[in-house]
């Protein structure tokens, strides 16, 4: 590779304001070809999958993966690219839309605490709880459609409190043995509009798109400022956000996958050993089964 891929270097510290306008949107690549970069991304996803076999046994962690990101950055890619190789039966992916009547007569965390990962099980949230810190504070009618009493917004003590309330659930899910890392995939306002032109091209991908999209891009300046927000309120030790560039969609999938690896290998996961108890068990079944042949 070109490169050593070092994750610290995409990890947004806690408290410190950001600019995202200065943060690269694309890198110098960390292969030096296609084949290159297929092969490395082919080795991380072998040990995500290894890895991914010992977590399921081990069952002492949960991990939830949130990838946030405005149209066409490249998340679904991600996901598909990344956890290509890991069993179905350990992971489990939920895409969260627009709030349903009954899930807004809930608080504004409640519909994704009900598909949280069980321990030994890899959670992804393709958009998530941040929606609420995002589209909601740049488009703040949908705040009051909400219906929470007694709100002030004008000097965003609403954004204050909600991020409090994520900063203390990602804690409370930490304690008790969840894992969170958190992707925000920054892409540049040029490779968006030639992304969405490649949708509206190509029949496969023309029915991802609507005029909302074109919408939404009217917004961009307070998306960012909205991002910014976050990213530096909740950006904390037990759940950090990476800002990792996404104009180069190969650099984002070695880089996310990088990251995950390191999280993994760092909790000691281990297959369960057998007691005297279970030792002599399975002696036993194994001496059934032989006993079969004759």
């Amino acid at each position: 590779m070109n490169s050593v891929i070092s994750p610290e270097k995409y990890r947004v510290q806690q408290g410190v304001p950001m600019d995202l306008s200065v943060l690269p949107t694309l890198e110098p690549p960390l292969y030096s070809s296609k084949k290159e970069c297929t092969a490395v991304l082919d080795r991380h996803v072998r040990q995500l999958s290894e890895i991914q076999q010992r977590h399921y046994a081990d069952n002492r962690y949960a991990v939830l993966l949130i990838f946030q990101a405005l149209d066409a950055a490249g998340k679904d890619s991600v996901i598909r690219h990344v956890m290509s190789g890991v069993n179905p039966q350990g992971c489990q992916v939920y895409s969260f839309k627009h709030p349903s009547p009954h899930e807004l007569d809930h608080d504004f965390l409640w519909r994704t605490n009900c598909v949280l990962p069980e321990r030994g099980r890899i959670g992804i949230f393709n958009r998530s709880y941040y929606e609420e810190v995002l589209i909601v504070r740049v488009h703040p009618e949908i705040f009051v459609r909400q219906g929470i009493p007694e709100v002030r917004m004008k000097n965003g003590d609403v954004w204050k409190q909600r991020y409090r309330s994520i900063n203390e659930l990602e804690r409370h899910l930490y304690r008790n043995g969840t894992r969170i890392l958190k992707f925000f995939l920054h892409l540049s306002k040029e490779e968006q509009r030639k992304r969405f032109l490649e949708r509206i091209d190509k029949p496969e991908k023309s029915w991802k798109f609507s005029m909302a999209d074109i919408g939404e891009r009217q917004y961009w300046r307070e998306y960012m400022k909205a991002y910014e927000a976050c990213l530096s309120a909740t950006s904390t030790s037990y759940a950090p956000w990476y800002v990792i560039p996404a104009d180069d969609k190969k650099n984002t999938r070695l880089l996310v996958s990088r990251i995950i690896l390191d999280m993994f290998q760092g909790l000691d996961l281990r297959f369960p050993e057998a007691d005297a108890r279970r030792s002599e068990e399975l002696r036993e079944c194994r001496n059934m089964l032989l006993r079969e042949e004759s």
